[in-house]
């Protein structure tokens, strides 16, 4: 019989209150759980198995952390650091910037229907937002190339601001840090749950928030009598040639063609993320070298992708770390076990405490502003929920992981919708008040289309 659930969702409870004090996320996950591993230390309760213990319980408690880095940097820790070098790279050569200028330009086309073309910026967007996965990133890029042109089409600025944090409430695709590490939990290639599992997932999804927000921003701009001033855009040059825009899709694309979809070689020809964001990288810097004929500065701008590495392991790889340690304390004092056993008692199966937990991080991520934060928290938990109620990880996990950055969409202290409505000049809860309705909507479609 495991022990109540009472104490970790107490720690639950104070972790997600000093989340949203704004406490350092990756200080107040690490100590919530260390502090957790010692109560069931104190408590005789399971604790989770080293591979090498230090022969001392005390000592194993900071062994925990070390294994953590070690499993982590080996693996999911140096995928999502290759994604934010090159990002960062990308993004310093204007590869980032061709991208944006060449997918925003069919918007021109929809002068006279301006909320039809501020609702088609949430898949073109999206697709965006699968080769720039930085979420304040593609944000600021939209608000600089995008934003004007919803402007002087006739969209209010508050709407405008609203459909562009839209754009990344699905974090998907083998470049997103959240999709790396859902794939390393259930132990799946990255490209086949981007393809077979999160697209026909996300279509429906990105369809039905197309028509909320058309809906909720035509209500909400006639309601506050919105006037819209229009004026003549004035779009920044593209300091780079417009094929670089192919720059910032070259690992997508790499992956797919040398994915089991396809079989052009035959020898298998067996690619994985992190070697593809290295590839691109080096193509990238050929096509420096071809733009600038300088070898020097082309040596010179690789130090942006070691800086991008670096920025990615102290914010991201060292959170999951964090997360990880929670985790296993939730596990150790029978988080776990505790939920499923008041989840059967109450009549719930693996879908309902699916439901719960995909419901609990997008909420944690609304507190917390990071869907990072709440996924990794509770992302590792999945698979021995699956296992206890013979369910697959896959299909547990798939809803947790889009829940996590939907809930950063609709939190008035995420980093891109503050950093948006800093630039739009409109309250961050007026943003949040947009999202709301839409995101909503999109999560009981997705509870119901991905369960029912």
């Amino acid at each position: 019989m495991s022990i109540t659930p009472v104490i970790p969702l107490l720690f639950i409870v104070v972790t997600a209150w000093l989340l949203l004090k704004k406490y350092h996320p990756h200080a107040v996950l690490l100590i919530s759980g260390l502090l957790m591993l010692l109560i069931a230390l104190l408590i005789k309760h399971k604790m989770p198995v080293l591979e090498e213990p230090t022969g001392f319980t005390g000592f194993d408690l900071f062994k925990y952390i070390k294994e953590s880095f070690a499993k982590t940097n080996a693996g999911v820790g140096l995928m999502i650091m290759s994604i934010g070098g090159f990002v960062a790279y990308i993004d310093k050569i204007g590869a980032s910037n061709a991208l944006v200028h060449v997918a925003m330009k069919p918007l021109k086309l929809f002068k006279s229907y301006p909320y039809i073309a501020a609702s088609l910026v949430i898949p073109m967007g999206q697709v965006l937002f699968v080769a720039i996965p930085s979420a304040a990133g593609l944000g600021l890029l939209l608000m600089a190339s995008l934003y004007p042109i919803l402007t002087n089409l006739g969209v209010s600025k508050i709407s405008a601001a609203s459909v562009i944090t839209a754009s990344t409430a699905f974090g998907m695709g083998p470049a997103s840090a959240i999709t790396a590490s859902a794939t390393s939990i259930v132990e799946m290639d990255t490209i086949s749950f981007f393809l077979n599992h999160q697209i026909p997932l996300v279509l429906p999804l990105s369809i039905s928030m197309m028509i909320t927000y058309y809906f909720v921003n035509r209500y909400y701009d006639k309601k506050n009598n919105e006037h819209i001033h229009k004026k003549e855009i004035k779009e920044e040059p593209i300091r780079v040639p417009l094929v670089y825009a192919v720059i910032p899709i070259l690992p997508i694309l790499l992956l797919i063609i040398f994915s089991e979809l396809f079989n052009f070689f035959k020898s298998p020809v067996s690619l994985d993320t992190t070697t593809a964001m290295f590839i691109s990288l080096f193509i990238a810097l050929f096509f420096e070298l071809v733009r600038t004929r300088n070898i020097k500065t082309v040596f010179d701008s690789l130090k942006i992708f070691w800086g991008g590495m670096g920025n990615i392991f102290k914010s991201v790889v060292t959170l999951i770390i964090a997360a990880d340690i929670f985790a296993k304390g939730l596990i150790s004092l029978g988080f776990i076990d505790g939920l499923i056993e008041v989840s059967q008692n109450i009549g719930f199966g693996a879908v309902g405490i699916s439901i719960v937990m995909t419901v609990m991080i997008f909420l944690a991520s609304m507190l917390m502003g990071s869907g990072n934060a709440s996924f990794f928290a509770f992302g590792p938990l999945v698979p021995k929920i699956a296992a206890k109620l013979g369910a697959t990880s896959t299909s547990l996990i798939l809803p947790m992981q889009l829940s996590a950055s939907m809930g950063r969409t609709v939190s008035p202290v995420a980093g891109i919708i503050i950093a948006v409505s800093e630039i739009a000049k409109v309250s961050t809860l007026d943003i949040v008040k947009r999202n709301l309705i839409p995101l909503t909507v999109a999560l009981i479609i997705m509870l119901c289309y991905h369960f029912i």
